[in-house]
């Protein structure tokens, strides 16, 4: 009577545990999905065009992610260097969708930086695909700016 129960409960734990192993593997696809990044890291100057490279950096600049109509879905301030970094979940986003679709707004008036420059109007950039990095089992998809250029009507 007793192997016959030990034999119920083996049984038992099997089929217990072949019913978890999809859901363990599900959840482990999940996880491997998970680390997975999507960076956007970029430099903001003082200026109305992205050609310019001598211009000052802009700290303290609004940065914005802007996708489809104008919808805000992340934003960075620059640091002191006029550096920025934007990290994306990539369950939450697809990546062409991202580059076709999205792009970088200063908001912040370049007058702030530079008095000389436009009060109104703002930094626009399309979004550019530089790679991915592989960091231990985290991989990072790597985006910049194109070039941020001035519009008035921002």
């Amino acid at each position: 009577m007793a192997f016959k129960s030990h034999s119920l409960l083996f049984v038992s734990l099997m089929v217990v545990a072949m019913a978890a192993a999809p859901m363990a593997e599900a959840q482990l696809g999940l996880v491997s999905g998970l680390l997975g990044l999507i960076r956007i890291d970029g430099l903001v100057r003082c200026s109305l065009n992205a050609s310019t490279t001598t211009a000052p950096a802009f700290p303290n600049a609004l940065v914005q992610l802007q996708c489809g109509s104008g919808n805000v879905v992340s934003s960075a301030t620059t640091n002191g260097a006029g550096l920025f970094s934007i990290v994306l979940d990539p369950l939450q986003f697809v990546l062409s969708t991202l580059l076709t679709g999205c792009n970088l707004v200063v908001k912040t008036p370049l007058s702030t930086c530079d008095s000389t420059l436009p009060g109104v109007g703002g930094l626009i950039s399309t979004l550019q695909l530089i790679g991915n990095t592989l960091l231990g089992l985290l991989n990072i998809t790597n985006i910049i700016p194109s070039g941020f250029n001035f519009l008035q009507n921002l």
